[in-house]
């Protein structure tokens, strides 16, 4: 790719793209894919977002970018863009996988084989004491743990992974605010130490505080990062739960651990056993589930599907998908399948409508009109 190495202007390029309004991972791809570098991405956005039938979208300030170059080299963070060496494979099948990751601590643990563990953040002490006890057993077993530094649940995983006693395995904690945020605040000191011994995580700017729609951006690295995601503990319609959806769409291993029908945190659990999860009780269950997946399996990264280099669409295939959009998230393999257009030029409009304000991506490879 042009732009890839350490030259800091093409970093600096990409990242400018990256933080830019309307474009997520998807069309940064597509952008990269087709014009080789981000600096010429940025200079064909505007007679892009034309085509599209909207103005273009406002592109972040270069001075904005070497701010957040420096504040990241000064907290001793650095970055990873998904077509890194170092860029852990199993997120970068994600289709909504982060252009750039920010890491600070021991990244080469991103290349180990990765369990998550979330739950609950009110969780009861015995949970607590469960998922602490199988974090420890997991780091011991040469796994790497992630999670999601909240309270309850996600802390006592980092902490019992921490105290094990094998240097093969660690955690990994993935934030939703800049690497120079504390949240919750109560763990300033673990959030320190992971990343210190272990690993801590964003896609954010570093400043950037933890907004609410920043969590469930979260959890679809922490699911990503994994090949299986054990819930200990969660209640209907919480974050975890989000969590293991994730996993199952992206065809990881989705286990819970069972609890007591009477207690509101164990009915997350519960419906996940109920609905085809794995039931759990320690860490060799987990493992047993885990390791038949030969490491070979494992695919290289690779490109989001439509991001090869698209090709140049008419007026009439612009209207032919334009009248094929609606409010209602359609798949773009049914938007391909009934214009009968090939699927690079169907791309190439999304591409458009995304880049002019007019389209909307959502999870499963779907999309609408704004």
């Amino acid at each position: 790719m042009a732009d890839q190495g350490g030259d800091g202007r093409a970093q600096a390029d990409r990242l400018r793209l990256i933080r830019s309004a309307n474009i997520g991972p998807v069309t940064y791809a597509q952008l990269i894919a087709r014009f080789g570098s981000a600096a010429a991405a940025i200079e064909a956005i505007p007679m892009l977002a034309a085509r599209g039938g909207g103005r273009a979208p406002v592109l972040a300030d270069p001075r904005a970018i070497t701010r957040e170059m420096v504040a990241t080299a000064r907290l001793g963070a650095r970055y990873l863009f998904s077509d890194d060496i170092d860029y852990p494979p199993l997120l970068a099948e994600l289709e909504s996988a982060p252009p750039a990751l920010i890491v600070r601590g021991n990244f080469t643990l991103l290349q180990r084989t990765s369990v998550a563990m979330v739950g609950a953040r009110n969780a009861s002490a015995a949970a607590c004491r469960f998922a602490r006890q199988l974090g420890h057993d997991l780091a011991d077993a040469g796994l790497a743990v992630v999670s999601g530094l909240a309270r309850g649940i996600d802390t006592a995983a980092h902490v019992g992974a921490l105290g094990a006693d094998s240097s093969d395995g660690g955690t990994i904690a993935v934030i939703a605010c800049g690497i120079d945020i504390v949240f919750p605040p109560e763990n300033a000191e673990l959030q320190e130490r992971i990343a210190r011994e272990a690993l801590l995580i964003t896609e954010h700017a570093p400043g950037t505080e933890p907004l609410a729609r920043h969590f469930p951006q979260r959890n679809r690295i922490i699911a990503g990062l994994a090949l299986g995601t054990v819930v200990v503990e969660a209640a209907p319609k919480s974050g975890s739960l989000i969590t293991a959806r994730l996993a199952g769409e992206a065809g990881r291993e989705v286990m819970a651990v069972p609890g007591s029908p009477i207690d509101p945190r164990a009915q997350g659990c519960n419906g996940l056993i109920r609905d085809g999860a794995t039931l759990v009780q320690n860490a060799a269950e987990i493992l047993e589930q885990i390791r038949p997946i030969d490491g070979r399996m494992v695919r290289a990264p690779t490109t989001p599907f439509g991001a090869a280099p698209p090709d140049d669409a008419s007026d009439a295939d612009r209207r032919a998908i334009n009248a094929l959009l609606g409010m209602v998230a359609v798949s773009v393999d049914e938007l391909i399948r009934q214009s009968g257009l090939a699927p690079a030029v169907v791309q190439t409009v999304l591409l458009e409508l995304e880049l002019a304000g007019r389209l909307e991506r959502h999870a499963g490879g779907r999309v609408s009109t704004r």
